[in-house]
């Protein structure tokens, strides 16, 4: 259901707030401070407790970071959140900065005579984000210095850390026992030349054991760090209450994670690291230990998914989009009577999905903006913001469901009324470009950011583009942005066989619209074509199944190929959702898949 974020400040409390942790950093003696969005794990997302960014700036959004010095406060923010920045913050304090066209060391650089010491709390950073910037700032007099969390100093009614029990991903779901993967892994250790690895991220440490928490909400992971040696010995670094009744197995022992130094002390050296996304304070506790630097052991295992967690994914999907029809259904026969709010539909959405009786949570905050709403990237609707759903306007509707079998993401805007040229000539550019991602056939070796440029090329032809990736990772009942794999121009990561993408190109014009489509897919082998040589190629398999709005299609855009492509996916859907529902969603279903 709705809810309102705690944590977050307005921009009277952000002042309030701001003018405190000046006042500790004076009493620290440093002269700026690095606020970033991540917690100690690294992650994109975080738990309440740790949402010191949008505590003390207000900015909710999942990617950024703020440096605070004593006459100047910098909230860095990349293309996807630029408008929602501005609605967020106290503009007259806090600067919202371009980020990564201007960087942090060359905003520091620039203001280099009014700092001597950067403070940054070294649990909050990777290891490579502290070294990168050590190396940047050398020869420019700036010294880094780790503190105790001086946000934390000042937050006197700071959240309690989550405490809810973790859960077994029983074999049925997870495809492969924790023993088989452990034995993998430790395989993949001693290729590195390493005998123990330290694994930080906690959806590496649910798939690696198989279990599942409610510690970051809407992401079914734990707050745990994992010790795991090359023999398959894990310790398992967390809140021991929270482990407590969990069937682990022998070789799983399970230990606080305030004694992290005192284990890996114990650890079978050398002890492999992911400097990308270990805290930087790992580093200094790993000190006088033989170590070897490399990228977390599981994250391409657990990226390729089996074939029971890409079975379970099919379905899923299937659930989702029977939800989905039922909702559209629903949105396309009482919106035009008026009197919804875009909380009205989330609301009425998050129905949909509980009535399944197969709904863990929702895979994140449903993202529903109505006309310049949309153009937010990710707008969060809330009682101030709220608006109602007016005729003639396009509403993006950007929503997923966490079942035990699968993890869903899927967008579709939809015009409420009768849409304008633009509506239709932006809409079908973006269709264009999802479905072009959707027909790809490539060659072993290639990469996302070889694919992005497919998804632009439409809206490119008219002069117009968006500025977030073309696709993220999606986990198997764990976090719907799951890394390495993406389709973004930034991502030179093989796609390989199993793994879970987001297809969802878009348009956002600021002040008036946004579109988003996106569908799921997953990569596998080619099928065979007559006259093709033995050059093994990928493909992807659509996962998603729910219509697109045919009010919005210029069908004299579309190429036969496109045209063909649209009117077998709604076949396909009427085929595979229709005998899931009934009544008015069937009767809606069966026009929105009529052929072109």
């Amino acid at each position: 259901m709705f809810q309102d974020f705690d944590v977050s400040s307005r921009p009277e409390q952000g002042i309030a707030r701001l003018d405190a942790l000046r006042v500790q950093m004076k009493t620290a003696g440093v002269d700026g401070f690095l606020v970033p969005r991540a917690d100690r794990f690294q992650g994109e997302y975080v738990a309440p407790r740790d949402a010191r960014l949008e505590w003390l700036t207000g900015f909710s959004g999942s990617a950024g970071f703020a440096c605070i010095l004593a006459d100047e406060a910098g909230v860095f923010i990349d293309g996807r959140y630029r408008v929602q920045v501005k609605d967020q913050v106290a503009l007259d304090v806090f600067t919202p900065v371009h980020w990564p066209e201007t960087s942090l060391d060359q905003w520091v650089r620039e203001r280099a005579e009014k700092i001597d010491v950067l403070a940054f709390d070294p649990w909050l950073h990777s290891a490579t984000q502290i070294e990168t910037l050590k190396t940047k700032f050398e020869g420019t007099g700036i010294k880094l210095r780790a503190v105790a969390n001086l946000v934390d100093q000042i937050w006197t009614d700071q959240p309690a850390p989550p405490t809810a029990p973790f859960t077994m991903q029983p074999l049925e779901f997870a495809g492969e026992s924790s023993i088989d993967k452990r034995a993998r892994i430790g395989d993949l250790i001693n290729q590195s030349g390493a005998k123990s690895v330290v694994i930080t991220q906690p959806d590496s440490v649910a798939w690696l054991l198989n279990i599942r928490g409610q510690d970051i909400e809407r992401n079914p992971v734990p707050h745990a760090m994992a010790l795991l040696r090359d023999d398959g010995q894990v310790t398992l670094l967390c809140d021991p209450q929270q482990a407590n009744g969990l069937d682990l197995g022998g070789d799983v022992h399970v230990a606080r994670e305030q004694d992290l130094a005192d284990h890996l002390a114990n650890l079978p050296q050398p002890v492999l690291f992911d400097p990308q996304s270990a805290p930087y304070q790992l580093t200094e506790l790993l000190t006088g230990a033989e170590t070897r630097r490399g990228a977390d052991p599981c994250l391409l295992p657990k990226a390729c998914k089996n074939p029971v967690e890409i079975q379970g994914a099919r379905t899923a999907h299937l659930r989702d989009g029977a939800a989905m029809v039922r909702f559209l259904a629903w949105l396309d026969e009482t919106a035009p009577k008026g009197g919804l709010s875009e909380i009205d539909v989330v609301t009425q959405l998050e129905s949909f999905r509980r009535d399944t009786n197969a709904l863990r949570d929702i895979s994140f905050e449903t993202i529903c903006g109505v006309a310049d709403h949309g153009a937010i990237v990710h707008y969060r609707v809330s009682t101030d913001t709220n608006a109602d759903i007016t005729a003639n306007e396009l509403l993006l509707i950007d929503s997923g469901g966490q079942y035990q079998d699968g993890t869903t993401d899927i967008t579709r805007t939809v015009i409420i009324g009768n849409p304008n040229p633009d509506h239709i000539a932006c809409y079908t550019r973006v269709l264009q470009g999802m479905i072009a991602v959707s027909r790809a056939r490539f060659p072993i070796g290639v990469a996302g950011g070889h694919l992005d440029a497919l998804a632009r090329f439409p809206l490119w032809t008219a002069g117009l583009d968006y500025d977030h990736g073309t696709g993220h990772g999606v986990g198997s009942y764990l976090s719907v942005h799951e890394g390495p794999q993406r389709i973004s121009r930034t991502s030179d990561l093989p796609l390989d066989v199993g793994m879970i993408l987001s297809n969802e190109p878009g348009y956002y014009r600021e002040g008036a619209f946004g579109i988003r489509i996106e569908n799921l897919i997953v990569v596998i082998p080619a099928p065979e074509l007559a006259g093709a040589d033995d050059r093994q190629m990928r493909s992807f398999e659509t996962l998603t199944y729910v219509p697109f709005d045919r009010r919005l299609i210029d069908v004299s855009l579309l190429s036969a190929a496109e045209r063909d492509w649209i009117d077998t996916y709604h076949a396909t859907t009427l085929a595979r959702i229709g005998p899931r529902v009934d009544g008015s969603a069937k009767r809606w279903l069966n026009a929105a898949c009529a052929p072109l």
